[in-house]
């Protein structure tokens, strides 16, 4: 009997420390396959690559570069390179986190939602980077324990479990929910030796909102945050209320 398969990706690219480490935690569990970006695909979202041809390059056993984003990767991992579904997904160890409203924004999540599109167990981790050397031993170890579970248990359906590792020791595991970021812009802008304006987004530091049972809350108390993250993006609660607005008289 084949062990389980496992199917790994992240938005660092191939070769970060972070996937590295989870390759070599999910080890004992099933055999991993690593099919990542060929580069950094940081802030990439759920993009899917349609307007130009992808290139998979085998780097060793079971381990492959895609010249593309997160959600290329597992669409050709699970379609292409497997064959078929693995038992589980796994994204990440991501360098820094994703959490609240930025989920939408990241490669990482973005992974474990297509897996979950394709009806596959999936979780993304994320470690929280300081001024001290990052260390990703904690979300490693953490990973494998939580992947354990899901295997025993398996998922809910739809869903996909959202992981954000405190930097530093861990004081335990917190269930949350998304907290709500506060924006205040951030865009800064430059000239480049021509004299030609360019822009880098992303200047200002991020903000949250005080929220006990958030995810950025757990972080910051030195827990672990697990958020189940569902595929509707429906509001339910305003349904009657844009139905009230006659638009089809």
């Amino acid at each position: 009997m084949s062990a389980l398969p496992i199917l790994i990706t992240n938005d660092d690219g191939f070769g970060a420390e972070g996937l590295n480490l989870l390759e070599e935690s999910l080890s004992g569990l099933g055999t991993v396959w690593v099919v990542a970006p060929d580069r950094e695909q940081s802030g990439q979202g759920h993009a899917l690559t349609l307007h130009h041809p992808l290139r998979i390059e085998r780097r060793g056993p079971r381990h492959f570069a895609v010249q593309g984003t997160p959600t290329d990767c597992i669409y050709l991992g699970v379609h292409t390179i497997l064959g078929g579904p693995p038992g589980l997904v796994v994204s990440g160890i991501n360098r820094g986190i994703n959490m609240g409203d930025d989920v939408t924004y990241s490669g990482t999540v973005s992974a474990a939602f297509e897996a979950t599109l394709c009806a596959i167990p999936a979780f993304a981790m994320s470690q929280e980077i300081g001024d001290d050397p990052i260390s990703f031993e904690a979300a490693a170890r953490f990973a494998r324990d939580l992947a354990g579970e899901i295997l025993r248990r398996g998922m809910p359906p739809d869903t996909l479990l959202n992981v954000n590792v405190p930097k530093g020791r861990p004081r335990g595991v917190r269930v949350t929910h998304q907290g709500k970021r506060l924006y205040p812009g951030g865009v800064i802008e430059r000239k480049d030796p021509k004299g030609r304006t360019y822009y880098w987004i992303g200047g200002a530091p991020a903000q949250w909102e005080d929220d006990a049972a958030s995810d950025f809350c757990a972080l910051a108390e030195g827990y672990i945050s697990i958020t189940p993250l569902h595929l509707d993006l429906t509001n339910y609660k305003v349904l009657d209320e844009v139905r009230r607005w006659n638009l089809g008289s």
